[in-house]
């Protein structure tokens, strides 16, 4: 590839340059951010090439949309209306179904490859980027017999300097089981921190108790509104149906403690502990 153009240089997209950056020195990398700061930035720093706009696309091998998943379905057919035939557009948003129904009949559909690498931190921004981010970590593609055969090609390669395991799954799926693994644990995040925050005005000493469990659990709680507010919205159906679960759970945890029941919260936690096999050889 002569070209990559980035599209959002937060940590997701800025950590794909630069691996790709690494791997193939000779690559120009060119921004795009309507945060005129980050571009600054991701510039000072050598994480991109040069600056421009979005007619950049119209000239490159390889566009990574990496915005906002509401403002990334809203931009995706202006991308695809500048592309060359030659040129591959990837998205990397939390939610897949609004994208891909998007531009279902774009006449440039097969440019583009819906995706969704599992990888990321609480931080954001350019300064966020690093290396090896998405090394040995999923990244689910959607709708693939939709891309080019040529551009297939090409985005593999991209995953495979990235280090990425690959699973297919449809739209429909994806955004149905992300739901459960990663939009609801930022739901558990943000209101246990929330919870911690309410009761804390009254009593000015419960982060001084606050251990490294606590410090994990609500680690994702850090996470931008701005990223994941649209990624609500646009996958609240399945969203509402993992917090339907999730509530009831509680609720029965709750009447076991009311009712003293402590062996079943033993056995509810031992067979929870199962967990520990599922994730296994997860980093």
């Amino acid at each position: 590839m002569n070209n990559i153009v980035v599209i959002g240089i937060g940590l997701i997209g800025g950590s794909m340059v630069k691996d790709l950056k690494k791997a193939h020195p000779d690559t120009k990398i060119i921004g795009v951010d309507k945060n005129v700061d980050h571009l600054n930035q991701a510039l000072v720093s050598g994480l991109i090439d040069e600056k421009s706009d979005l007619n950049a696309v119209k000239t490159t091998d390889l566009v990574i949309l990496s915005i906002p998943v509401d403002a990334s379905v809203s931009l995706l057919p202006e991308i695809l209306d500048l592309v060359s035939e030659d040129t591959l557009v990837i998205d990397v948003g939390s939610t897949k179904l609004d994208a891909c129904q998007k531009v279902e009949h774009h006449v440039n559909r097969r440019n583009y490859l819906a995706c969704h690498p599992i990888a990321g931190t609480e931080f954001s921004g350019p300064q966020a980027a690093i290396y090896d981010l998405f090394k040995n970590k999923t990244n689910i593609i959607c709708e693939v017999e939709k891309t080019a055969f040529k551009l297939q090609e090409r985005a593999l390669q991209v995953f495979s300097d990235l280090g990425m395991r690959i699973r297919y799954m449809n739209p429909e799926s994806h955004d149905k089981h992300i739901a459960y693994v990663s939009h609801l644990s930022h739901i558990s995040s943000f209101m246990l921190g929330k919870t911690v925050i309410d009761k804390e005005r009254n009593e000015r000493d419960i982060f001084d108790m606050a251990g490294s469990g606590f410090a994990s659990t609500v680690r994702l709680a850090k996470s931008s509104p701005n990223m994941w507010t649209p990624i609500f919205k646009q996958n609240k159906t399945n969203v509402i149906e993992t917090l339907d679960e999730y509530i009831n759970n509680l609720n029965q945890f709750k009447i076991l403690l009311e009712r003293d029941d402590f062996e079943a919260i033993f056995d509810e936690m031992k067979n929870t502990n199962r967990i520990k096999d599922i994730l296994k050889g997860i980093a």
